[in-house]
């Protein structure tokens, strides 16, 4: 059974510091096989990043781009593409060792960082012990998350770092599915509700 059976049920629950595990029939080229994290969820909406999706370029090229030389290790990490809303812009997800100017606190252990002082940083070899970059976000209007939930398109569940962080990107979105004893491939593609 769906607890989240109408989108009333959703209105005062919070859902940032989870995932979001797009259910096997979500078939937007966004979203399908895709595990979201959200950062932000409140009345006016919701503000997520796509963990498993990456880019067909590296961090070295936004270095380029904003005139960084990489002294680090870090042009090979790859970048995500965080969702359709605002490509051009670039979001840090990482641990707490370390803030800079525009890092909002989502978790005990995850930072969230929009300023490009943490890409210099990064670029330096100075930036957080953890981390993943991301070029645009997922965003919801006012109760359309709450719809899509009410909808079986997600599965929702507490996020883990370990997911974010410790997890190989082609396998985050089965390992969040495993955090709840699931197994997503074996999800039909067709729910309903009780």
């Amino acid at each position: 059974m769906n607890k989240f059976s109408d989108t009333s049920d959703l209105s005062t629950l919070s859902l940032a510091n989870h995932f979001l595990i797009a259910m096997p029939g979500l078939n937007d080229p966004n979203f399908s096989h895709s595990i979201t994290y959200i950062c932000e969820h409140n009345k006016d909406g919701a503000m997520g990043l796509v963990l498993n999706h990456p880019l067909p370029m590296k961090l070295s090229e936004v270095f380029e781009q904003m005139g960084c030389e990489d002294k680090g290790i870090s042009g090979d990490c790859e970048l995500l593409a965080g969702g359709p809303v605002q490509l051009e812009r670039g979001f840090v997800l990482h641990s707490t060792d370390k803030e800079w100017d525009n890092t909002a606190q989502i978790s005990e252990e995850i930072l969230l960082t929009g300023s490009k002082d943490i890409i210099e940083a990064i670029a330096d070899g100075e930036g957080p012990e953890k981390y993943l970059v991301f070029l645009g976000y997922a965003g919801w209007e006012a109760g359309q998350l709450e719809q899509e939930i009410a909808d079986n398109a997600w599965l929702t569940i507490p996020a883990d770092s370990r997911v974010i962080f410790e997890t190989e990107t082609s396998m985050r979105w089965k390992a969040a599915a495993e955090c709840m004893g699931i197994d997503i491939n074996l999800i039909s593609q067709t729910a309903g509700h009780a």
